[in-house]
């Protein structure tokens, strides 16, 4: 029952927001009571930093399978986790916006331990920047602070607009988000 509230819960925080989505909104569409849902959850904002920590850390942990992968050049480490966000949002959406979007609903307290790990992630990120510079697969002029920022930034808003649905497969994108990344956009006749 309480993955069958979680998940329903994900659905409703997508379509309504976590602010508009009442507890009661939760139970009636299980048909259930609300002593079920306390039975499982303190509070809407439990559930919210529940759902929230279940995805960071479920993120990290497969961040940390390809990071760890020694037969893995950097560069390959860097497209896997560009493929493991886009792939993420593309299999689970509700779950992906939520995640992005209803951050702001959890307190000071919640907030914080969902930060770390957010910054856990981009940390590695760098990481991975830093060590690819080292070894001469990246170049070593560039911030891989920044790099690491412009990667999150660019593949995480995808949650906003991008439809499985749509002209553009999820591999295909990560493609193209890698391509563009990795070596960039302009011609070679530009220059």
């Amino acid at each position: 029952m309480k993955d069958k509230l979680t998940e329903q819960s994900i659905l409703l925080f997508e379509k309504k927001g976590f602010s508009e989505t009442s507890i009661q909104d939760i139970v009636n569409s299980l048909g259930v009571t609300k002593g079920t849902f306390y039975y499982y959850f303190e509070s809407k904002e439990q559930l919210l930093m529940d759902i929230h920590d279940d995805y960071i850390t479920n993120l990290l942990a497969r961040q940390h399978r390809i990071i760890d992968n020694e037969n893995l050049k950097h560069k390959e480490k860097l497209m896997g986790i560009i493929h493991l966000l886009i792939t993420d949002i593309a299999e689970k959406g509700p779950s992906a916006r939520v995640f992005f979007r209803e951050v702001r609903n959890l307190t000071s307290g919640n907030i914080e331990s969902i930060k770390q790990k957010r910054n856990q992630f981009r940390l590695n990120i760098e990481k991975v920047v830093s060590e690819g510079s080292i070894h001469g697969e990246f170049r070593e002029d560039l911030r891989p602070d920044m790099l690491a920022f412009a990667i999150l930034g660019v593949t995480n808003w995808s949650y906003n607009w991008y439809k499985t649905t749509g002209d553009v497969a999820p591999e295909e994108l990560v493609q193209i988000y890698s391509d563009m990344i990795l070596t960039g956009i302009a011609s070679s006749k530009s220059v």
